[in-house]
This record gives C-alpha cells, structure tokens and sequence, in this order.
C-alpha cells in the first residue's frame, strides 16, 4: 500500500538518490538550485510517498522570494521538485504529492515552479502571465517559470527567502 508521509520521515539520502535517477546527477546546476541555495525545505508542505520500505516519490516546497522592482520584498514558495522513480511514472504519484502540496499551501504566500506550462496550468492552475518581469539567478526558459495565487508579484528578482515571515 502507497503511503504519504512528511518527507522528514525519509532519509536525506534516499531523497537525494530519488532525484538523481529522476533527473540525473548534473540537475545541481539548474536555476532551480540557485533559487533554494541556503534555505532548508519546508517541511510541512514537503511529502513522500512510499510503498513498504521503498521511496517511490518525493516533493519539497522551499521559501523564497521576489525583491520588487519597487523596493518591496514578497515571500513566495517555490514547489518542486515533484519526483517519481522512473519505472512508477505515469501512474498519478506526481500529482498526488502535487495535490497534497498545494492543499497544505493554501493559506500562503504564492506559489511558483519552473515546469510543463501545459501540465501545471491545465491541472493546478499555474501559468506563466505574473513573470515575465521576473529576473532569475541564472537560465530559465520563460514559458516555463509559472506561477499562481493572490497576489504574484509583477517584476524583481527572484532568489533564496532571506527575510522571515511576518
């Protein structure tokens, strides 16, 4: 039976193995990365999901933010990444942890992902029309930075939280 835990219930390094084989042992030089460089996972809108003693897949959701144009600074969290052992893909695991992720991020900040514009958008509402004014840390295919919820930010820099909630 597949169970979804806090992904504090798994061990760092089968995680980290999960997203080598799902994205391969180069993904540390992804934009992403730079995104999340120095902060910690959040760890109530990060999950796993497992059978028996088996890591099938994980999601973690990390704290960072846009550094207005206009001086001011929005928290917002960065989902992903959404990882599923190669030979489980295609049987809805992703978008269970999606689900979970978003259901327990309600209340938040906004959301945003680097992602399938046409999967994110179609399913869980994300879309790339709040960030095309947004500058990143490195690379980014601007189709894919997506984002969604109340209040997106319209343009800045988007890096690492460095600035607690309020």
């Amino acid at each position: 039976m597949i169970q979804m835990v806090p992904i504090a219930a798994v061990a760092d390094a089968a995680v980290e193995q999960l997203l080598d084989r799902a994205f391969g042992h180069d993904r540390h030089a992804r934009t992403a990365y730079r995104l999340r460089a120095g902060t910690q996972a959040i760890p109530e809108l990060s999950f796993a999901l497992i059978e028996g003693n088996v890591l099938l897949g994980s999601i973690q959701c990390w704290p960072v933010q846009l550094e207005g144009d206009d001086g001011a600074v929005w928290p917002l969290v960065l989902v992903g990444p959404v990882a599923i052992v190669p030979e489980r893909q295609q049987e809805g695991l992703g978008r269970r942890l999606m689900e979970a992720a978003l259901a327990a991020a309600a209340d938040g900040p906004p959301l945003t992902l680097i992602g399938d514009p046409e999967y994110y958008g179609r399913f869980f509402g994300f879309d790339a029309a709040a960030t095309a004014a947004w500058r990143l840390p490195g690379p980014v295919e601007r189709h894919r930075l997506l984002a969604r919820g109340l209040s997106v930010p319209a343009a800045g820099l988007l890096g690492p939280r460095r600035h607690a909630l309020a």
